[in-house]
């Protein structure tokens, strides 16, 4: 029974220091924006963003879309406020997508 518990207890902090998709997050930033144009295959929306404090400058490029229904959901011209999820490998993508004002 002893050797059990220490063994145990010895797996613990292995299984307590594995992450999750979400906990590789490093930082979150608030987007609002146009979107461009869609690309379905590589599921991504080229967005002409405003200046993002403390990220990047006012600019038009790319952002993958991790959810299908949200992707679904946009069209271009669509004005939306958004989430930038960048984890700690450098990569990116939206979320918490919101539509501020239909395209034409």
């Amino acid at each position: 029974m002893k050797v059990l518990i220490l063994f145990l207890l010895a797996l613990a902090p292995t299984a307590c220091s594995q992450k999750s998709d979400t906990s590789q997050v490093k930082h979150q930033y608030q987007l609002t924006g146009r979107v461009v144009s869609l690309d379905p295959r590589s599921q991504t929306a080229t967005v002409d963003a405003a200046a993002i404090p403390n990220f990047m400058e006012a600019m038009t490029m790319e952002y993958p879309v991790k959810s299908k229904e949200e992707f679904k959901s946009l069209h271009p011209g669509d004005r939306i406020r958004a989430t930038v999820d960048v984890t700690e490998a450098g990569t990116y993508d939206l979320s918490n997508i919101q539509l501020e004002k239909a395209g034409k």
